[in-house]
């Protein structure tokens, strides 16, 4: 399987946004701390998993895996809603990372 894009996966939360128009609240600047707290409650989901049944039995329990990984999933989706909501795009997202990343491998 190919690599999975942020592009692609922003593609992917337009169409969602555009068939759910007037269902969901807008993709705007001024929704993106929702989207935030949207992907912090979805994150709490993730450390549930991890919390409740232990890292080891969440990699290796193949439904538990199933479960983590889908709320990884929504993580992700909120993640790039909240892109989404800022117009960060993927390049502008990638020339910071590799910004940070350069100084995190010179920090000490």
């Amino acid at each position: 399987m190919a690599d999975f894009t942020i592009n692609e996966m922003q593609e992917m939360q337009r169409a969602l946004q555009d068939k759910y128009k007037g269902k969901w609240e807008p993709i705007s600047p001024a929704n993106g701390k929702n989207k935030l707290l949207w992907m912090i409650g979805e994150i709490g989901e993730v450390i549930d998993i991890v919390k409740k049944y232990g890292d080891s039995k969440a990699v290796s329990d193949a439904e538990l895996r199933k479960d983590l990984v889908e709320e990884m999933a929504d993580v992700l989706m909120y993640y790039n809603d909240v892109m989404l909501c800022y117009g960060i795009s993927a390049d502008e997202l990638k020339r910071s990372y590799a910004k940070k990343f350069e100084k995190n491998m010179t920090r000490w």
